[in-house]
Order: structure tokens, then C-alpha cells, then sequence
């Protein structure tokens, strides 16, 4: 078994296709059958947005990790979330966070990290372009993951190989998730 999937654990993917069901979502397409990649879910507009990531994780058995903002890494949840595959992040701190995300892919033959392009839930002018420049120096792609609203469906998407110029790509991830509407849509970001 890859070490991106996690052993058969009914109880855990019991909770995630039990929320996905109550919340009226479903899962469309297919991870690549990759060991290593960046994934992106965007548009990122609401709290709900980290529910239904956790039971596709679940649903998926997915050893994925992720960034969160250290302050929800507090007790009484933050053994917890790390167990999920979470990892704190503090923005206020100098840090080179992408170029500790890299290695972390050199150290790993297997290693998928599963990022929000607009890092916050707020209106944002522009995307935070850490996902692409971790995908850049990795040498790994970055598959495109949506969440659609308005038809209750998270959407695996293609996987995209950064070019290295970063306008052009930026043009074209874009371009895949402008379908998508987002849980708040005033606040998604669809480039000029």
C-alpha cells in the first residue's frame, strides 16, 4: 500500500461519508495515482470548508498534510488535528515556510500536501502563490481540487505541471476554477 493512503479504518471513513451525506455532498473524479504532489482546495470562504476536507480525507484514507494557523492547534484539539495531518504554521514569524515544504518532499518518496491557494477566508486581491513555488522546487505537480456550492460537490480536477511561468499558470489554474462557486462567493478570487 502507498504510504498516501492510510489503512482501512471503518470508523473513520464511516464519519466522513456519514458528513458528506448529511451535509448533501459528493465527491467527483479521481486523485492521481501519484506518491507525491501538491494539492490545492479552493475557493476557501468558509469554516465548512475544513469539514468537508476532513471526511474527504477520510472518505479517501488519505495520509495528507496540511497548514493550518497555529492558534488552531491549541488544546483541547490540537493533538487531535495534528493526528489528521495537520501542521502549524505562524504567519507573524519569519520563516521560509516553502522552502521547508520542499524539503520535506526530498525527505518523503511519499508526500502529499493539500493547501488553500487564498490562505485565509476572507476576500483576498490576489492568491498566495506558496503552492506553486512548493510544486516548482519539489519537482511535483499540483492537482486541482474545487468546491462547488452550488451543487453540494467537491471536484478533483486535472493535474497541472507548473511551467515555471508563473503568469501563464496562474492564468490557467485560475481558469479551472472559475466554474466553481464558492460558500461565500463574494469573497472568491477569480483573477482579473
Amino acid at each position: 500500500m502507498s504510504g498516501n493512503y492510510l489503512p482501512r479504518n471503518p470508523l473513520a471513513e464511516w464519519l466522513g461519508r456519514s458528513v458528506l451525506k448529511l451535509m448533501g455532498w459528493r465527491i467527483e473524479g479521481e486523485l492521481p495515482k501519484l506518491d507525491r504532489f501538491v494539492a490545492i482546495g479552493a475557493h476557501h470562504t468558509s469554516n465548512w470548508d475544513f469539514v468537508i476536507f476532513i471526511a474527504l480525507k477520510f472518505v479517501l484514507r488519505l495520509n495528507a498534510r496540511w497548514f493550518g494557523k497555529h492558534t488552531i492547534f491549541r488544546w483541547p484539539f490540537g493533538g487531535l488535528l495534528r493526528r489528521w495531518g495537520g501542521i502549524a504554521i505562524h504567519r507573524g514569524q519569519q520563516g521560509n515556510t516553502v522552502e521547508q515544504a520542499v524539503q520535506a518532499f526530498r525527505d518523503h518518496p511519499q508526500f502529499i500536501l493539500v493547501l488553500s491557494p487564498e490562505g485565509t477566508r476572507k476576500k483576498v486581491e490576489r492568491w498566495k502563490m506558496g503552492f506553486y513555488h512548493i510544486a516548482l522546487g519539489a519537482g511535483v505537480p499540483i492537482v486541482l481540487g474545487a468546491l462547488d456550492y452550488q451543487n453540494r460537490r467537491v471536484v478533483i480536477g486535472p493535474t497541472f505541471w507548473p511551467s515555471g511561468d508563473e503568469v501563464a499558470d496562474l492564468r490557467e489554474i485560475l481558469g479551472f476554477y472559475r466554474p466553481f462557486i464558492p460558500k461565500k462567493p463574494e469573497y472568491g478570487f477569480y483573477g482579473d
